[in-house]
C-alpha cells in the first residue's frame, strides 16, 4: 500500500516553509504546535504559533516491507488504527496524551511507553526525516530502509529535541506485527519481593513486554506466541487483569497521577538501583514502571534533593508539573555538554526561531 502526496499536502508543506523563512528573516521565534498534548513535557516557549496539523496523512506504506512514511501533522491514533488493519504495531507503545495527539508530538518527545525497555525507544524505530530548516529548505535525512545510513543520525537526533533544531514534516518508521497473544497479570508481592522476582525472569527468555508495580502489587504483560504466553502464564501464576491497564498507565490516566497538586517527577534510573535517599518519600507510595528503571513521585520536595539522590542513584530526574516556575523541568546539563548543546542549536538554528528555550533556557 502507498499513497500519494496531493496537491494540499504540497501545499501545506509550503506554507510552513514560506512562515519559516519569513520568522528567519524577521529574526521572529516560532512555537511548533501539533496537537499541543504534550505542553506539560518542557519550559515555556514564547512565539508565533507554527502548526502542523494541516500537514497530515501517510505517504507510503509497504505492510511487507514494514515500513510506513507519515506526515508530522497525522493524529497518533490515526497511524496506530491504519497499522492495526494491517495487524501491525509501533513497537515502542508511544503516549497519547488525548485525541489530539500528533506523530510529529510523539517524535520530538522522544516519549516511549511501557514496553520501552524490551523493544526499543522510538529514535529505535525511525528511518529518516524530512526536516524544513531556518532557511524554509525542506531536507531529507536517512530513508525508508535501515541500510541507507546517508542522514540516518541526524534523523535521529530529532527526536527528543522538542522541535529546537528543525521544523519535523514526515518521518519514516519501522514497524512490527502485533504479538500473536496478550495476557497481564497481577500478582500480589511486595517491592522487594518483585524486585527479585523480575531480576531473575529477567535471565531467561520470557515473553515479558511491561512490567510495573504500584498499590502492593505487581503488574505484568506477557506478549508473543500463544504457547510461549500460555506456559509463562501456568507459571508465574497471579490473577488475570485487565490489558487496558497499560494504555492507562502509558497515558498517565491512572489514579496516581490525577491525584494531588504537587509536581510529578519522572526518575530515570538503573533498573535495579535501590531506595532512593529522600527524606519522608515511602517508595511503596510511587509507580515503578519498566521493571523498576522508571519510578513516577508526586512531592514538594526541593527539586535540588531529588536530582541530588537521583544522580547518586546513577539516573535522573524530570519534572512533568504541575511545575513552578523555579523548578526547571530537565535535569542540568554538565557545562562541557551544555557547549555541545548551544553549538549544535548554533549551527542548526542560527537565528534561534524554533521553540527557544523549549529545553533550556540557553538555546
Amino acid at each position: 500500500m502507498a499513497t500519494a502526496t496531493t496537491p494540499q499536502d504540497h501545499d501545506a508543506g509550503e506554507a510552513l516553509a514560506e512562515r519559516i523563512r519569513q520568522a528567519s528573516i524577521d529574526g521572529t521565534p516560532l512555537r511548533i504546535v501539533g496537537g499541543d498534548t504534550r505542553f506539560f513535557y518542557g519550559r515555556e516557549v514564547k512565539g508565533d504559533e507554527l502548526s502542523t496539523r494541516e500537514h497530515c496523512g501517510i505517504s507510503f506504506y509497504d505492510p511487507v516491507e514494514l515500513v510506513v512514511s507519515v506526515r508530522t501533522g497525522t493524529p497518533l491514533a490515526a497511524l496506530e488504527a491504519a497499522l492495526a488493519e494491517h495487524g501491525q504495531i509501533l513497537p515502542f507503545e508511544p503516549p497519547r496524551y488525548g485525541e489530539a495527539s500528533t506523530v510529529g508530538g510523539m517524535v520530538a518527545s522522544g516519549l516511549s511507553g511501557p514496553r520501552r525497555p524490551w523493544a526499543g525507544a522510538v529514535r529505535d524505530f525511525v528511518l529518516g526525516t524530512r526536516v524544513i530548516n531556518h532557511e524554509g529548505i525542506e531536507q531529507r535525512f536517512g530513508g525508508e530502509v535501515m541500510k541507507n545510513v546517508a542522514g540516518y543520525d541526524l534523523s535521529r537526533l530529532m527526536v527528543g529535541a522538542q522541535g529546537t533544531l528543525g521544523l519535523i514534516t514526515e518521518v519514516s518508521f519501522k514497524v512490527l506485527p502485533a504479538p500473536g497473544a496478550v495476557q497481564s497479570l497481577h500478582l500480589e508481592l511486595p517491592l522487594d519481593e518483585a524486585r527479585l522476582r523480575l531480576a531473575d525472569w529477567g535471565r531467561e527468555p520470557l515473553p515479558i513486554s511491561a512490567a510495573a508495580w504500584l498499590d502492593g502489587a505487581l503488574h505484568l504483560r506477557l506478549e508473543g506466541g500463544p504457547s510461549s504466553v500460555a506456559a509463562t502464564r501456568a507459571r508465574i501464576g497471579g490473577d488475570e487483569l485487565d490489558n487496558a491497564f497499560w494504555s492507562a498507565l502509558r497515558d498517565q490516566h491512572l489514579p496516581f497521577f490525577r491525584a494531588g497538586q504537587a509536581p510529578l517527577w519522572r526518575l530515570s534510573l538503573p533498573h535495579r538501583a535501590p531506595a532512593l535517599d529522600l527524606p519522608g518519600i515511602d517508595e511503596s507510595l510511587m509507580i515503578h514502571d519498566w521493571a523498576g528503571a522508571q519510578r513516577w513521585l508526586r512531592t514538594e520536595l526541593d527539586a535540588e534533593a531529588v536530582r541530588q539522590a537521583c544522580q547518586a542513584a546513577g539516573g535522573h530526574a524530570t519534572c512533568y508539573g504541575p511545575r513552578p516556575a523555579a523548578i526547571e523541568p530537565f535535569t542540568p546539563l554538565p557545562e562541557v555538554l551544555m557547549k555541545y548543546h548551544r553549538n549544535l542549536k548554533a549551527q542548526l538554528d542560527p537565528k534561534g526561531i524554533f521553540n527557544p528555550g523549549r529545553l533550556y533556557a540557553a538555546f
